[in-house]
């Protein structure tokens, strides 16, 4: 029997261009190609072993170096997908889309892996025409985007609004993320116990100013009921939040470390007498400084600006199913990831038809 050298690692260079394609078409495809591939191997082998005992058995002919010349390029082929697989590839046009249900999305974000920005992939995606903003404590829904001033409203189920209130679990912001609190947020923590140390006096984390018809508003309402609370209730177990720690970069409200049961944040008050006008949601700002002139190039082409590779590069996403590193309009392409996997499944496909049909002919 003839023994086949598994090839070197290099050898799996050539289907290195996988990385362009979506890990898991790509895993199922080369598994399934892998199988059938064995299964005719076998049988024509089985059939041309069904010979007389005197008969010597041949020397391995071109078609049957080719057949197993094959199985051994689906192999790396098969382990190049489970490397993609288990990390991340850049997706199919299809993923990168300008809007997410009624909001425009556009560069620095992203609606899935390979779209935006790569620091901002972590935060943002669409799901389910929703999109969704993501931190420590929860994922929360985007309600605006105002990209003349590099903001976005996001707003948790669990916050409290004047039409209703409930017990919260808090919010929270990682110094490494790519937004910042805005100062004209404001958060308000309600129904606190006594003990709370927001009240301590050598704290000072309470504005006890400005901040005592905020409490007095959102008491009026009729939702205070939803925290166990009477309407009109005494605002000493409300504190308008003061800390420090909220400002910039970094932010952590832990209600049951502060004793508290819920909180609600106010980015905009407008009619500051009427608390159901108030806008209730979390603002945040976020770094404008990655738009590149290669991404306005792309945008004036009526791409996407998106990533690829495992280097996370830049990449212009088309409209007509191709990448380019700049700009649509430019020459010369490189396939999408679709088309490339395409090409390269019936390239297999046939190469294996045809062997197997060799095979065959020749075991008869």
């Amino acid at each position: 029997m003839l023994k086949v050298k598994s090839p070197p690692p290099k050898r799996t260079l050539p289907f290195v261009f996988l990385y362009n394609n979506t890990c898991s078409y790509c895993h199922v495809k080369v598994e399934t190609l892998l199988a059938l591939l064995l299964f005719f191997s076998s049988s024509v082998l089985h059939f041309k072993n069904l010979r007389t005992p005197s008969e010597p058995s041949p020397m391995p002919s071109a078609s049957e170096t080719l057949l197993l010349i094959t199985i051994f390029l689906l192999i790396p082929l098969h382990a190049v997908s489970s490397t993609i697989h288990a990390g991340h590839a850049i997706p199919i046009n299809g993923l990168c889309r300008d809007t997410c249900g009624t909001i425009p999305v556009k560069f620095p974000f992203g609606t899935g892996f390979g779209c935006g920005h790569p620091d901002f992939v972590r935060y943002i995606k669409c799901s389910s025409e929703t999109l969704q903003f993501s931190t420590g404590t929860g994922i929360y829904t985007i309600s605006s985007i105002d990209y003349n001033s590099s903001t976005i409203v996001v707003t948790d189920p669990l916050m409290s609004t004047c039409s209703s209130m409930q017990n919260s679990g808090g919010f929270s912001l990682d110094r490494t993320s790519p937004f910042t609190i805005r100062e004209e947020n404001i958060f308000v923590l309600l129904g606190c116990s006594t003990t709370s140390p927001v009240f301590d006096p050598s704290e000072d984390l309470c504005d006890t100013g400005s901040g005592s018809r905020v409490c007095r508003g959102l008491y009026s309402c009729k939702g205070v009921a939803g925290i166990g609370l009477q309407q009109n209730a005494p605002i000493s177990t409300c504190c308008v939040y003061d800390s420090q720690v909220g400002v910039g970069s970094g932010y952590a409200l832990v209600l049951p470390k502060l004793q508290c049961s819920s909180y609600t944040s106010i980015y905009e008050f407008g009619d500051e007498g009427d608390p159901m006008k108030w806008k209730f949601g979390i603002s945040l700002q976020y770094n404008d400084s990655y738009y590149t002139n290669a991404c306005k190039d792309c945008e004036a082409s009526e791409g996407l600006c998106g990533f690829s590779g495992l280097d996370q590069s830049f990449a212009c996403i088309c409209q007509n199913g191709v990448n380019t590193t700049r700009s649509c309009f430019e020459q010369g392409y490189a396939l999408s990831g679709v088309v490339e996997l395409e090409v390269q499944i019936k390239t297999i496909i046939g190469g294996l038809l045809v062997s197997w049909v060799l095979l065959l002919t020749r075991s008869r």
